[in-house]
Parts: structure tokens; sequence; C-alpha cells
């Protein structure tokens, strides 16, 4: 498009119209204005955009079906001359914004949670309640032609202004088109990461992840923390935190450690922290100094500076790519430093940008594990939120902090799972982390170098070390689910983790509810953040339910819609729930599938009550197949369809159709396909129908029976809680026989009643409320 076709432009003003949504505010007393991508914003051309403009010699009017923005001409941007109103009437809030006036936005991302514990204030975002908000790029660098980074000569006003109402999604879409959509992520990249601080040999470390092969808990990443180098380095050179040269004492042949992780089928990440440049005992010194021209004799180093290009080279050549032939797949950097340099650019975003790119340049898969560094990090995956402390009040921050990010596209946090450092030993604590963890954008295990603060399970009690393996088990079978996530939010800009306000914006409960979010278009999650109840010995969190029929994935219990209610959860699950309709892929092999590979077979969880199509995405040596699976519920049909490259997948896959939260499914007629077994689960009220293609057409299924079970029997759950609670053997008694008198209209009201004598604690009258439909 012609650009200047909406760019309306004085001698010290520049608007232009990107949507009729966004409008880029730019004032420069010199009258220079900046057309280079900058640090936040890579492409001003979103299209063609109707809009008004009214002008006189005193004021310009810019009015699109979103806002009307006047304008006093020449002046310079002040509440006095610049305002906004929007076409957005929502209660208790303005909708005309003054220039400079702080709107209060629903908040994003913050750098680091290093020395916090618990909450942390998060930075602004481009959504907020009032339907509007700004971006400032003002003090931005730029990029030129080549992708090199570059700083401003000149300085300016320039701000973007969202008034998306509470489109929120709409508005995150379009800042990705504006920033830059995230990149995709490889596949191996979803799967659970082992991460710890701690002195390993290449004996040590190999005989950890036969450990995790023997117990069938699988892994897809290692990262190996900074003792892989010298540490214990002469005074004269600083610290040991910088350091490129292998440890040989730990491990003598790095080649040979690096194949046989990769054997394994996990990808490696080594850590670096890159301040102190390339000193004079490293093995490559001999090099970087002869292309630096440094002098060896008294042993001049090579400082740190990205922005120089000579050092640039070296640091990527000599130093980081010799290791990548070894077997390093990607580099954590663990940038502590601060947010200034010579140049007055952030260190950080230099080196989140150029390892990015040269990974990029050189056609490798775009991976990094660093620390946020603003708006448009997005673009340089995956975060590293930073040390995390020990404790309840650290968990809960979190998934807080992961909803909320993506209101600023910042949507692959790698948090430290299970803690850091400091806090305390709470196998509880620990659990409820790794289960968390598997609802996570990125499942990295993580720990300091106490010797008791590890994270592999065989190191917990029987109990909490088999739920953290079936957590981490999971975490794989969910691959599936997690590419397509992936797929969706790089060429869609469509966020893997929202917050429930995005799909429910004018519900108060989907805001005030913070830990709750949606985990990707089907799964509504809400990790248990908090210690059981001595008394019932169950975790509980508040839980908001849409509107509609929502299941719980682990039981099929069935909860209505337009709600909150305390739910109670034992060690072995979180609240999950997928609404009727709801269609989600898992792989069923997930220990014996290598997490760079796609599964043998596929599952098919699918929920009553609603039609619905899912495409699953699958990529293999770079070509891709779509299985489109389409529930059609009124007529009781499914297909099951491929399109793309077919011969990515496996040749003999069957799909597995686990019809839940129904009486059984009866299957009717099947085209294209054969049914090799159909089994009902009258506890779980599933049936399960395990399907074989035939030929290339689309496999059609039709059944009947497929609905939402009219009366659920919940006797077997309560007498689980009952009998788990820490109560009067009496007071059990009579609290059954009260609910088995009368199943089919369990009253709480006439329980009580019945239980006049009886103290009920409110933790146990909570317990007894297992549904609400």
């Amino acid at each position: 498009m012609n650009q200047l076709k909406n760019i309306i432009k004085g001698n010290t003003y520049r608007f232009t119209v990107l949507t009729s949504k966004l409008l880029r505010m730019e004032y420069s007393k010199d009258g220079i204005f900046e057309d280079r991508p900058t640090q936040i914003v890579k492409n001003r051309d979103l299209g063609e955009v109707d809009f008004e403009l009214k002008e006189t010699h005193q004021m310009i009017e810019i009015i699109t079906d979103s806002f009307h923005l006047r304008y006093m001409k020449e002046k310079e941007f002040s509440p006095k001359n610049l305002s906004i109103d929007v076409r957005y009437n929502y209660t208790n809030y303005t909708n005309r914004w003054y220039f400079g006036q702080y709107i209060p936005t629903l908040k994003g991302a913050l750098r680091t949670v290093d020395k916090v514990d618990g909450e942390a204030p998060l930075e602004e975002s481009i959504i907020s309640k009032y339907g509007y908000a700004t971006l400032d790029d003002s003090r931005s660098f730029v990029f030129d032609e080549n992708e090199n980074i570059k700083v401003k000569n000149h300085t300016q006003t320039d701000m973007y202004f969202f008034a998306y109402g509470r489109e929120y999604e709409k508005a995150v879409q379009d800042f990705y088109r504006l920033s830059g959509h995230p990149p995709l992520l490889p596949r191996y990249a979803l799967g659970n990461w082992w991460s710890r601080y701690w002195r390993y040999t290449e004996e040590s470390y190999l005989k950890l992840i036969d450990k995790f092969e023997e117990d069938d808990i699988p892994l897809a990443v290692s990262v190996i923390d900074m003792d892989w180098h010298l540490t214990d380095v002469p005074s004269k050179y600083g610290s040991g935190w910088t350091g490129y040269t292998w440890n040989k004492e730990l491990f003598p042949d790095p080649e040979r450690f690096l194949e046989t992780l990769q054997d394994k089928g996990l990808a490696v990440t080594l850590n670096v922290h890159p301040a102190d440049g390339i000193r004079a005992f490293e093995e490559q010194y001999e090099v970087v100094a002869g292309k630096l021209d440094l002098s060896t004799s008294i042993e001049e180093p090579a400082h740190f500076d990205l922005m120089d290009d000579d050092f640039r080279q070296v640091y990527f050549e000599d130093v980081h790519h010799p290791m990548e032939e070894l077997g390093v797949d990607f580099w954590w950097i663990d940038w502590q430093q601060g947010e200034f340099s010579s140049s007055d650019i952030d260190p950080l975003w230099l080196l989140n940008h150029y390892h990015f790119k040269d990974m990029k340049d050189r056609g490798k898969d775009g991976l990094i594990l660093s620390r946020y560094g603003g708006p448009g990090s997005h673009r340089y995956p995956v975060g590293f939120s930073g040390d995390a402390i020990i404790t309840w009040d650290s968990l809960k921050f979190q998934p807080y902090l992961t909803a909320t990010s993506s209101n600023i596209g910042y949507t692959w946090w790698s948090h430290d799972i299970g803690g850091h450092f400091k806090g305390y030993k709470d196998e509880e604590l620990a659990l409820r982390w790794f289960q968390f963890g598997v609802f996570s954008p990125i499942n990295r295990l993580h720990s300091s170098n106490s010797a008791f603060s590890s994270k592999e399970p065989w190191k917990y009690s029987i109990g909490i070390r088999q739920n953290m393996t079936e957590a981490l088990r999971l975490r794989h079978a969910l691959i599936p689910y997690l590419y397509t996530l992936n797929v969706l939010n790089s060429e869609q800009g469509i966020p893997v983790i929202q917050p429930v306000y995005y799909k429910y914006p004018h519900e108060e409960s989907a805001y005030h509810i913070r830990n709750e979010y949606f985990f990707g278009s089907e799964l509504l999650v809400l990790p248990v953040t908090s210690k059981k109840d001595e008394e019932t010995l169950y975790g509980s969190e508040v839980f908001y339910f849409p509107e509609g029929q929502w299941f719980d994935v682990f039981t099929n219990f069935r909860y209505k819609g337009q709600s909150e209610l305390k739910v109670l959860r034992d060690e072995t699950t979180i609240p999950v729930f997928a609404k009727e309709g709801s269609i989600i892929p898992l792989d069923p092999a997930p220990t014996e599938t290598d997490a760079h590979n796609l599964p043998e077979n596929m599952d098919w969880l699918i929920y009553p009550g609603a039609s619905n199509r899912f495409e699953l995405v699958e990529d293999a040596d770079h070509q891709r197949a779509v299985t489109t699976f389409e529930l059609n519920h009124s007529e009781q049909i499914l297909s099951i369809n491929i399109e793309g490259e077919k011969t990515v997948l496996p040749e003999e896959r069957r799909h597995v159709i686990h019809f839940n939260g129904s009486n059984e499914v009866k299957v009717v007629d099947v085209q294209n396909g054969e049914v090799e077994a159909s089994v009902f689960d009258k506890k779980l009220n599933r049936t399960t129908v395990t399907l074989k293609p035939e030929g290339s057409g689309a496999l059609t299924v039709r059944f009947n029976g497929f609905k939402a079970i009219a009366q659920q029997d919940i006797s077997e759950e309560l007498f689980k809680r009952l009998d788990k609670a820490q109560v009067g053997y009496f007071l059990k008694d009579d609290l059954l026989n009260a609910f088995n008198s009368d199943l089919s209209d369990f009253s709480l009201l006439a329980l009580i009643n019945e239980m006049e004598e009886e103290q009920l604690s409110q933790s146990l009258f909570e317990l007894l409320y297992i549904k609400n439909s």
C-alpha cells in the first residue's frame, strides 16, 4: 500500500493511522522523524485504513470508527493540545485521554524475579479496561538494513495509541503485526527441561539421565549450568562467572558427552555469563587476540561489547560456533549486569538480538534462554524469568505473571519450576510447582547448588514421587497440542496462554481470579498455589466457570458455567477444565516418543455438548501435515482429514477417540477406516474407540449416545474425600448417611440442618460441595 495516504504531517508533527484502532503520534522540534525499524516496531504498513481528516489553520482532527483525535498544530504534545476520545463507554471508565495521562493497563511482563520473594510489580501493556492504552517508542534504538542495531541519532516523541476496546486478543495480534511475530519454537522445546546449578561430571550427569530413562520420565532438553566451564581462575582475571573453556576435569571429552546426550534424544544448552569478555586463560584467546590485535604480552582481554563489529564477529565465529559444532543446540544467556553500556543500549537487547540473528542467519532453529528486555522481546524466545525463591508466595505469582505477560505479547516464559534457591523444604510445594509446570509455556525444572533442593522425583516420598512422575509424563503427552499452539502463536498471533478476560472481557470474575488462564483454545487452568487444609488434606482454589458446561479433564465431572466455586483437589491433580465440545490431541505414549519426533498414534479427548474442530499441525523435515478433527455434535458425526505432506506422519497411525463425560457411545458406521476396539469405562463415563484409517480419504465416524450424562454419580468421590478428612468417624458416618439419603438432590442447607449438633468447619463444609451441576 502507499503508506503516505495514512500520514498527516506538519513541520514538527506526524500522525500515521495504522489501523482504525491504532495510531502513531510523533513530535520532533527539528522536524526529523523515524522511518527505520526500531527496538519495538518492525513494520508500520498494516494495510489500508478508512479515516476522516478535518483540518483548519489551527487544528487537525483524525476520526475513525474507534477514536477521535484533536491536536493544536505545531504544538509540542501536551495535555493542553492533544487529546483522544475513544468510541467505547465502559461504566466507571473515562473515554477521553489527554496526552501524557497515565493509563492503568492490565499490566504486562517484567525483567526478572531475581531477589523477589513473591509478587513483583509488572510493567504496563497495550490493553486496559478503559479500552485504550499507549506504547512509548521514543527511546528505542533502530535497526539498519542488515538487521544490525544502531543508536538513534536524534530525539523525538514517538507514541502509539491502541484503541481496541476490550478486543484484547485483537490488540495483541495487531501488536505482533507492528512489532513482529514470535518465531516458531522447535518441537523439543515444548518437552521437559532438566536444569540445575550443580558441579556435575560427565559420569554423574549421564548417570542422572540414565535414571530418568529407567523411571520412564521423559526429558527433552539438558540445561548445563555454568560449571561446564572453568570457574576457578586466577584472581588477576577477575571472577569465574564468565567462561568459554570446558573444565576437562569434569568433562574430559566434551564432544563425547554432547554426542551421548543427543543420542538419547536431548537438545543441549550451555549457560554463559558473557560480561567479562574473552580473557587470556581461555582456549580461544590466541585466535581472538590475533583478530582483535590485542597485546598478548600483557594478556589484554577482549572486552565484551556487541556494538563492536569486530568483537561481535569473533564472539560468535571463534567462541560460540565451534562449541555448537560439538553439539550445543542453543545458549542460556545469563546476563545480570544491568541495562547500560557505553552506547546506552541495554546489553541484554544486544545479546538477545544478535544470538537469535546468528542462529537464524545460519539456518538453525531460533532459540535462546534469556531475560525479558521490554516490549518487543517476544521476538527472542524463550524468557528466563530469573532465580525464583522457593516459597508458596513465589509459586502463587508465577501463573499471574505468565498469563498477564500475554498482554504485551510475551508468551514463552521459562520459570524455575520448583524454585531455585533459599526457601525451605516442602514436598507439597514442590509437587504443586511441578503441576503448574505442566501447564506452563516451558517446563524447565531447576534448583540451586544446595545438596538438599534438587528436583529429581525419586528424591521425594513415594506419593509425591509418583505424582511428579505422572506430571512430567503428562507434559510430554501434551506436546502435539502445544506444538499446534506454538504454530498459532507464530503465524496467527494467538498467545499460547491467555487471561480469562480475553474471552470474557465483561465478566468481573475473569479479572479478579488472577491465576486462572486459558491454556490454548481448549483448556482452562487454575494451578493450586496454596497449602492444603490440615483438616481435609485438600488444596483449594476459587474457580470461575464462564458460560456453558465444563468438564474436569481428570474425572469428567461436569460443572455449569457463570459461577464461582471453591474447587478442592488432592495431590494428584489441579483444576483443569475443558469446555463442552473441546477437542484435545495427546501423545498416548509420551515415555516412548522422542520429543523431536511425531508420535506413532494419536489420542483425542472430546467432550459432549457442542460442535467444534481442531487443526493439529505437525512439522517434520521442513514439511507440514495438518490433521483436521471435526466434531458435529448435533449429527453425532466426527471426521478426521489430513492435508499437506502426509508422508511426514507415521504410516500406521491409529486414532484413539475418548468420548468423555457421557454414557456409553456406540459406533454406527465408519467410512475409510475400521474400529479395532471399543471400551466403556463406567467410572470415568468414558468410551474409548480405536480407529484404523484405510485409504487416503477422510475417516468419518457416525455414532450415537454422545451426550453429557444427566445424573453424575459422585458417591465414590464423596467417600474418598470423607475418608481422607482428619475428623471424627461418627461425623463421617453421619455426613455420608445424610448424603446418601438424597443422592438426587444434595442440598448443603439440608445437610447443615440435619447436622445441628455437629460443628462443621468451613473447610469440611466446602469439601462436600463436589459439583455445581
